[in-house]
């Protein structure tokens, strides 16, 4: 049981490990878009 409960635990860790570098990946990708996107002036 106990070897269940790490086994999930290192999963869950991991999952939460790359939806992180996802998601930074993802905003970083935004801000450079933003940064290199010529204006709207409008």
């Amino acid at each position: 049981m106990f070897k269940k409960l790490l086994i999930l635990a290192g999963v869950v860790g991991v999952a939460a490990v790359v939806v992180r570098k996802i998601k930074l990946s993802n905003d970083e990708r935004a801000l450079w878009h933003e940064a290199t996107t010529a204006p709207d002036l409008r």
